[in-house]
């Protein structure tokens, strides 16, 4: 299992903004913020301890694709329609994809930095 993931970005309040909209559906919010020697850091997650941070800096590239679970397909459509709404650029919308599997249900958007981000329910409702 994962502990956490930092994406590097180029722009910390507007990913910030970005990312605060966009994973809200999901139950995330920003946990912890802080100052670095290198910029603000802050730490999203559903719970008290973040499990996906932000650090400004140079984003990386090529670009990253970083999935989040869902519980169910309305929040991988809530997911599409928020980060869109934050400024996200559509790069596949909410749907199954069956070559990943019968039930694999997901929607993709391009953050600020052009990272894949991407809402996904495994299940069959």
């Amino acid at each position: 299992m994962i502990d956490h993931l930092t994406l590097r970005v180029s722009d910390y309040p507007r990913s910030k903004d970005f990312y605060t909209q966009a994973l809200k559906p999901l139950g995330y919010t920003l946990a912890m913020e802080f100052d670095t020697p290198g910029g603000k850091v802050g730490g999203m997650g559903t719970g008290a301890m973040p499990d996906f941070w932000l650090a400004q800096g140079e984003a990386g590239k090529p670009p990253i694709h970083v999935a989040f679970t869902a519980t169910d397909r309305a929040t991988v459509d809530a997911f599409y329609e928020a980060a869109l709404t934050a400024g996200g650029k559509d790069n596949g919308e909410p749907g199954l994809r069956p070559h990943y599997h019968a039930h694999y249900y997901g929607a993709f958007v391009r953050d600020l930095d052009g990272n894949n981000i991407e809402a996904v329910c495994h299940t069959a409702l």
